[in-house]
């Protein structure tokens, strides 16, 4: 094969607009190149997490990048430095007012529907911030799921059970000897077209499969009427 040259390759970078690192797979960085650290304003302790190996980079970047992710930020934000308890407390202590002027007032039973009403009206600061946090959370790994549905990684759509009994439902469909059906089983959970085998190569890997101890196995044990 044919080197190319150093001037080249600069030249090749320079009119992508990447560096030479990028061109090479080294780095998945194209924009940002060496960029300061003291700039993230990351803890030690991050840094030390991120350099380690022990999380997943790629997808901590996924989430951090995703278009809701700033909303889910402000929501924990919001929660951790308290910012809307003392109005959610005010409208408990509202909610409570009322409910006490009422029982004073009208002597309600305790099942009263209007005191149960203003009961589930009270609001707990935990809980609706921990669903307002879910519910963003939620949204954000349904879009990253969707977006890896076709990697190689990721688990098939058709789990191993649903596929071998759609095979075992097309055997039976098929017009054939016991050993016929077998091979055409054994095809199929191989991911062989047996449409495309000759005679020959057909009648071989019957006489294969027999060597087989599984062989004696027949496909279905349901009863003829």
């Amino acid at each position: 094969y044919k080197e190319i040259n150093h001037g080249n390759l600069i030249l090749l970078a320079d009119f992508y607009g990447v560096s030479l690192d990028y061109l090479f797979c080294r780095t998945e960085n194209r924009a940002e190149i060496n960029t300061p650290l003291r700039e993230l304003h990351l803890s030690d302790e991050m840094v030390a997490l991120l350099k380690s190996g022990r999380i997943n980079n790629r997808l901590l970047c996924e989430l951090a990048t995703h278009k809701d992710f700033i909303k889910f930020l402000a929501d924990i934000e919001i929660y951790v430095d308290g910012i809307a308890t003392m109005q959610i407390q005010n409208l408990n202590a509202l909610v409570d007012t009322v409910r006490h002027e009422i029982i004073e007032r009208y002597r309600p039973g305790e099942d009263d529907p209007h005191l149960k009403v203003l009961q589930a009206a009270h609001i707990s600061d935990d809980e609706y911030f921990s669903h307002m946090v879910l519910d963003d959370l939620n949204l954000i790994i349904r879009d990253i799921r969707e977006a890896h549905k076709k990697d190689s990684e990721s688990a098939p759509q058709t789990t191993v059970a649903n596929e071998l009994k759609e095979n075992l439902e097309a055997v039976e469909n098929f017009k054939g000897s016991r050993d016929e059906k077998l091979v055409v089983l054994y095809c199929k959970q191989l991911g062989i077209n047996y449409k495309n085998l000759s005679d020959e190569e057909f009648r071989w890997l019957i006489r294969i499969l027999k060597k087989s101890k599984k062989m004696g196995t027949p496909i279905s044990q349901r009863k003829k009427r």
